[in-house]
């Protein structure tokens, strides 16, 4: 992903997202700055048609909305935070592309796991690609979960089964 990139990236999750779950400007720019070798786009014809952003985190640790990617030392965990594919590019495994990507990122990195949260009904698609609801948060990662405003699945997928 590049800084030219924000807008579609913007677009696409305004198409995808529900309003209450919605990251302004600011914070994709700085989730890009943070972490640029793990933001990734897809491109099709017409441009941008899916993105992806992670970073290197603990098991158990949950971002809140709108909240900063924070480098953690002793990283075991790849959190994928926000994946979105454009509707007009729905259908062609673009999703899944994009995480296997960063997946293989995370094996180079010598990660054990991968962990996400869960939003709009999705934990279907990412049981598909291996993860599983982990329900053990201690309380404040609880609360960073609840900061999602609509039902939320903190998942996780063991890269070393």
């Amino acid at each position: 992903m590049q800084e030219r990139d924000i807008p579609a990236v913007l677009a696409i999750q305004e198409e995808s997202y529900a309003a209450e779950v919605l990251e302004d400007e600011a914070v994709i720019r700085s989730r890009l700055a943070a972490f640029p070798q793990l933001a990734w786009v897809a491109e099709d014809a017409l441009g941008v048609c899916g993105y992806l952003f992670a970073y290197h985190s603990r098991l158990g640790k949950v971002t809140p909305l709108d909240g900063e990617f924070c480098s953690e030392g002793e990283a075991d965990c790849l959190y994928l935070h926000d994946l979105a594919v454009a509707g007009r590019a729905a259908g062609r495994g673009i999703g899944p592309a994009l995480v296997r990507h960063n997946l293989q990122q995370a094996g180079t990195a010598q990660l054990r796991y991968s962990a996400l949260v869960s939003v709009q009904d999705s934990t279907g698609f990412w049981s598909r690609l291996g993860y599983e609801a982990h329900d053990d948060l201690d309380p404040p990662q609880a609360g960073n979960l609840a900061s999602y405003q609509i039902p939320a699945v903190y998942m996780v997928r063991d890269l070393h089964q």
